[in-house]
């Protein structure tokens, strides 16, 4: 029998903000495991601690005690050069407010993954290549007439999946979603979730929500919620056991 082991799990987390003299904290010790393919919803009030985790477990921030390891590697002292590489290689990210380039078209927001990782030779040399990948994931996300349109001209839904495909121009491994609904309406938020439900079910890509809409929660596999810095407890939406079967080519034989 084989045994499956956490894609990225968190232990003794411990992480405080500083205001003039004051120490607010945040996380107080947290443990948390995160299990490869699975769709994990982070849930709590304002407050606690939830944006935070996503930080720390994306290396965008460091705990102040305690340890992440992704993959059976410790990452939460890596050197900057490392965490750099794991954010552009391994993780992708979906925020709230989009973060687009507006100068760009949504095909060249799409582009800017690759282009950041590539050399002036290496770009040149597979320019064609990934043109065609990111016009196959605005097509999969449902922008396939929208390549050329700048964010000013795309509606807050079509933004976000502009969002979404530049995630995944880099095959992550994970995903983070950091309310990626906040600045949706309610039918325009379920069509994000469903297009993230989708797109864990097609590939088997991992992915990490935090929300604060417990009416969206359904669609994924587990939720956790946090009190006072801690995961409170977890409990499966629907249970990983009762996840269709995949269909399809994975995104990332396809690409």
């Amino acid at each position: 029998m084989t045994t499956e082991f956490p894609l990225l799990a968190a232990r003794g987390l411990t992480k405080a903000y500083r205001r003039h003299r004051i120490e607010v904290p945040v996380l107080n010790g947290l443990d948390l495991s995160v299990m490869p393919g699975e769709f994990l919803c982070i849930v709590g009030a304002s407050g606690s601690g939830k944006s935070t985790l996503l930080h720390l477990l994306g290396t965008l921030d460091q705990p102040d005690q305690g340890t992440i390891l992704f993959d059976g590697e410790r990452i939460d002292n890596v050197s900057i050069r490392r965490r750099d590489q794991l954010r552009n290689q391994s993780f992708g990210f979906i925020f709230q407010f989009y973060h687009l380039l507006p100068e760009l078209t949504a095909l060249e927001n799409v582009l800017m993954p690759r282009l950041i990782q590539a050399s002036v030779f290496g770009w040149l040399w597979k320019q064609r290549e990934y043109r065609r990948q990111a016009m196959e994931l605005l097509d999969l996300v449902g922008l396939g007439e929208r390549i050329h349109h700048r964010p000013r001209e795309m509606s807050g839904g079509e933004m976000q999946r502009a969002a979404i495909a530049r995630a995944l121009m880099s095959k992550p491994r994970i995903l983070f979603a950091d309310e990626p609904t906040g600045n949706l309406d309610e039918e325009r938020g379920g069509e994000i979730v469903q297009l993230l439900r989708m797109l864990n079910r097609q590939e088997g890509l991992t992915i990490i929500m935090v929300t604060h809409n417990m009416e969206l929660v359904s669609p994924t596999d587990r939720v956790v919620r946090l009190v006072k810095g801690r995961v409170e407890g977890a409990s499966p939406t629907r249970g990983l056991n009762s996840i269709e079967p995949r269909s399809g080519v994975p995104l990332r034989k396809a690409l």
